[in-house]
């Protein structure tokens, strides 16, 4: 590197320092290098692990910071130095074998090239919880910890925290990392009390830089366990270490969990994931059909399916590989009669079963845990007016009653308050999972009432 190229190169480093956090300088902009400035056209050189990442995340930030030296005209060039790192470190596949082999049993396996960020859709039911991920993964215990990703299943929890291991063990494989499952942790502990091997079960556990458990609400109701995962969040947190968790509930829905635990469990962020909607389930549709070098494919099949599949992501990739393969196997075109053909097999089109209001009302009771009068009266507590609401909502779902007939069913109220529920009922169940899977459940047990 000539002089002027290291002055050069000297300031452009000074004002990436002073523009992003220690941390982020020392993991992506430390191992940078310039290789020329022609011009305006300035070459920046990046290891082949972090290049596609560094170009993605701070591009920008390079080109302002390059701007503020050389001056507005500048252009910057980011581009993949060849070979190995001069250190010698090996490749981001090379460190995923290693890692692959070295795991305990209960670990996942890694290296699923579908469970990365890259694969992850970003809509607004998930924006939040892939924000988050994304920044512990860049900054280990830096930002939120710990971080508590829930959602009902099928909704991108698990890909997530795939997600950020991938991640870490690409470009910080020097953290340790235990990436598991509640139902993992509780069966390696039983075996470990069993066997007498307690101390090697703690140490595997309380020795790491980042721990990631799915599934955390298999905890409940497991006092001994309970306890020892305590313990280990609390040695791991107080070591600086990053915990993520995921969970079909928000912390404050396990209630058959101890409260110091489910107390730690919202001490970070608890950031949920809800249903993608249709644009979100379009473009994962989108996303999986060039994944799988499916294309190309017809919109409105996609479109079919969409609109069918709408609570799962895993049932809404079943559901395309399902159609693509009967086109295959028949040699018929992928198109939306066919999709729809395949998915009236699988997932037909059921009606709304009609119920009375005094059906709803009982079955309303029943799970909220409180009388009938209790339901129709003039009070307007929390304790009745969110059973009230649910119930005012699934009338209107699952009856022929119009709203006044409805409102005057539940203690005379006016159309105008029925409908305010059902819209207020609407709202909480876009926005909080635990609402939607009260009504959902509701809903269920009037389903299959006989």
């Amino acid at each position: 590197m000539s002089t002027e190229l290291d002055h050069i190169w000297s300031q452009i480093r000074a004002e990436l320092s002073a523009t992003v956090e220690e941390p982020v300088f020392r993991i992506w902009i430390e191992p940078l290098r310039i290789l020329a400035l022609a011009g305006d056209s300035l070459s920046i050189e990046a290891p082949p692990q972090t290049y596609g990442w560094v170009r993605e995340r701070f591009g920008r930030v390079l080109q302002a910071c390059a701007a503020a030296v050389l001056g507005p005209s500048v252009t910057v060039d980011i581009v993949e130095s060849s070979g190995r790192n001069p250190q010698g470190a090996p490749t981001p596949a090379d460190r995923s074998t290693a890692v692959c082999t070295t795991q305990q049993q209960s670990q996942p396996p890694c290296a699923n090239p579908k469970l990365t960020f890259d694969q992850f859709v970003i809509g607004d039911s998930n924006r939040l919880a892939h924000a988050a991920a994304l920044t512990v993964s860049e900054l280990p215990a830096h930002a939120y910890n710990p971080l508590f990703i829930c959602g009902p299943p099928g909704v991108g929890k698990t890909h997530l925290l795939r997600s950020i291991a991938s991640f870490i063990e690409s470009y910080n494989p020097g953290l340790h990392l235990r990436n598991t499952t509640g139902e993992s942790f509780t069966n390696d502990f039983l075996r470990a009390l069993g066997s007498g091997h307690l101390d090697a079960f703690k140490s595997s556990f309380r020795h790491v830089d980042v721990l990631l458990i799915d599934d955390v609400q298999f905890l409940e109701r497991k006092t001994k366990t309970e306890e020892e995962f305590f313990h280990t969040f609390n040695e791991l947190y107080d070591a600086g270490s990053q915990i993520v968790l995921t969970s079909d509930r928000p912390p404050s829905d396990l209630q058959a969990l101890e409260d110091r635990l489910r107390e730690r469990f919202q001490s970070g962020l608890v950031a949920d994931i809800r249903p993608p909607d249709l644009p979100t389930r379009l473009a994962i549709l989108h996303k999986r059909a060039h994944h799988d070098g499916i294309e190309p494919i017809d919109p409105e099949a996609l479109q079919a399916i969409a609109e069918r599949i709408t609570l799962n992501v895993r049932a809404l990739e079943g559901a395309l590989i399902r159609v693509v393969a009967f086109s295959s196997l028949t040699g018929r075109p992928l198109s939306p009669q066919l999709a729809t053909e395949v998915l009236d097999g699988l997932y037909p089109k059921a009606e709304p079963p009609v119920r009375s209001i005094a059906e709803i009302k009982a079955a309303a009771c029943l799970q909220f845990g409180i009388s009938t009068e209790e339901l129709v009266s003039p009070a307007r507590t929390a304790r009745l007016a969110w059973p009230r609401q649910v119930a005012m909502y699934l009338a209107r779902e699952l009856t022929d009653e119009s709203l006044p007939s409805i409102g005057r069913q539940f203690g005379g109220r006016d159309h105008t308050t029925v409908l305010h529920a059902w819209r207020r009922t609407e709202e909480l169940m876009s926005a909080n999972p635990s609402s939607r899977t009260a009504v959902e459940e509701l809903r269920a047990r009037l389903t299959t009432l006989s």
